[in-house]
Formats: structure tokens, sequence, C-alpha cells
């Protein structure tokens, strides 16, 4: 949210606020995101198989071009497409290593190639085989160190030079960092925090955009930037009490209750009858 925010303010001037979010923000949460449905995407084929993937990416994709009517820098189409090309087809390939050399080969073409949106396929690959191979937590901390001190020694040496692959490198070094840190230091408290925002994340992601529209204005007016924080924060506090307060009374986010009845083309329960309603969705293992 901060990061699509400040990339729609206007900046005739640059603040310290920009140096903050070009530095330590920018470019480093899609590769996240892609990384995360890459995850999700075995996950949902373990569940439901290719023909109900394939719909669900189809529906992904009509999501985005709705979004794109009035945010035109969405993701949901080009995650959508690259799911239709990618993750689908290696969905039939030997599972785990050569999924995953396969997702740092088409990462690295990514990097060279330019970076953004073209990273999202190989996050995707690199996502699923991550999940196919589930590596042991004890190489959380000594991937957190070393993707740490890469992400600040490229993105320290991409200031300097300019160069953008540097830069793209240091911002996939930090994407590893604030993965590899946020999971070390993951508590119940936290994830109770965090669990209702990532279960409604199409509802959030496309309600904040439509924050970010409205509060063009207002950003653009404001040269310190300040202001890019203050909605940025104000919404994602929103966010998180709306979305546990709707999963205490819904097994679904609204857009994700849309999204799997287009799917399955059939209307499906959402209101929970009580706490222990038996149709509730599970928490992942050791969350509480």
């Amino acid at each position: 949210m901060l990061v699509n925010t400040w990339q729609h303010a206007a900046k005739e001037t640059y603040t310290g606020i920009d140096w903050t979010v070009e530095s330590f923000f920018q470019s480093r949460f899609y590769p996240i995101f892609s990384l995360l449905f890459g995850i999700s995407f075995v996950l949902y084929l373990q569940r439901a198989g290719r023909w109900s993937l394939l719909s669900r990416l189809l529906w992904l994709m009509v999501f985005g071009l709705v979004q794109h009517i009035w945010y035109p820098g969405e993701v949901l189409t080009d995650y959508a497409f690259y799911g239709l090309i990618v993750l689908l087809p290696a969905s039939f390939l030997w599972r785990g290593v050569p999924v995953l050399l396969l997702g740092l080969g088409v990462t690295a073409w990514g990097v060279m190639a330019g970076g953004g949106v073209l990273l999202i396929p190989g996050m995707f690959l690199v996502g699923m085989a991550l999940m196919q191979l589930r590596p042991q937590r004890e190489l959380l901390l000594p991937a957190f160190g070393v993707s740490a001190v890469c992400g600040v020694l490229l993105s320290a040496a991409a200031s300097w030079s300019g160069d953008w692959t540097l830069y793209t490198l240091g911002a996939l070094a930090g994407a590893a960092a604030y993965s590899a840190g946020l999971v070390l230091v993951l508590r119940p408290w936290l994830s109770a925090v965090l669990e209702p925002l990532g279960r409604m994340a199409l509802t959030n992601y496309v309600t904040g955009t439509l924050v970010i529209f409205f509060a063009g204005g207002l950003v653009d007016a404001d040269p310190t930037r300040w202001s890019v924080l203050a909605v940025a924060g104000v919404t994602v506090a929103v966010q998180a009490v709306f979305s546990r307060w709707w999963l205490r009374r819904f097994r679904y986010g609204p857009l994700e209750w849309i999204w799997r009845m287009l799917t399955r083309f059939r209307r499906v329960p959402n209101r929970l009858e009580s706490g222990r309603d038996e149709n509730r969705p599970l928490p992942g293992p050791g969350v509480t």
C-alpha cells in the first residue's frame, strides 16, 4: 500500500521519504507476492486440480481488467497471464529441484531483461518449488543474514552507480530478507494481526487502489510526501480492523467469495453460523 501510494504521487521535489521508499521498499514486495502466489498455486492444485485452476486464473484476469479501468498499474492481469503460461505448464514437471532450477533461470532472465513485472514468472516458479521442497526451518537464519547483507551492499552499489540491474538484484535480496525475517519473528499474536489481511488479500488490494485513486489529489498537492504515509497507514489500519471483523462473520472476504463462486460456477455458502462453524477455513500449521 505504501509503495503503490508513493508511486502515484507527484514528485516535483526529492524528499527523504522518497529516498527511504526507493531504498527499502520499492520493488521489494511484488516479488514476495509472486512467491506467495506460487506457493498458493501448489496448495490449490492439491485440492482442486488443473481445470479449476484454469478457471480461477481466467477469472483473475477479468478482475484485473475491471480494476484497470481506474488503476492502470494493476498487477492482477500479469499474475493471471504468467500463471496461465508458466505455472500451469510447470505443474506437469518433475516436482521440486527441476522447478526450482527453472525458476532461478527465469528469474535471472527477468533481471537481465529489465526486472519489473518480468520477475513475476520466475518468482512464481521459485515459490512453487519451495512449497514442494519444504526447506528446513534451520535455513531461515542464514538465508536472512546472507540476503540482508547482499541487499544492503547491492542497493548501495546501485545508488552509487545508477545501475538498474544492481538495483533489481538488491530489491530481490531485500525481498528475501523481509520474507525470511518475518517468518523468523512470527508469533501467534502477530499472526492474528496478519492472517485476516492475508485471507482477504484480493479485497484489500483492490480497495487499496480505490483509496489511491480517490486520494490522488491530496497526495499530489503535498510536496513533503507525508500524506503518502498517512494515506497508506490509515488504509492498512482500517483494512486490518475490517478484515478481522468480517472474518468473524464470514468464511471468505467479499471479492474472495465472488472469485470462488465464479471459479466453481455455483453459489458457495459464506456466512458463518457460529464461531465453531464446521465450514470455517482452518488456520495454517502453527498459527493460532
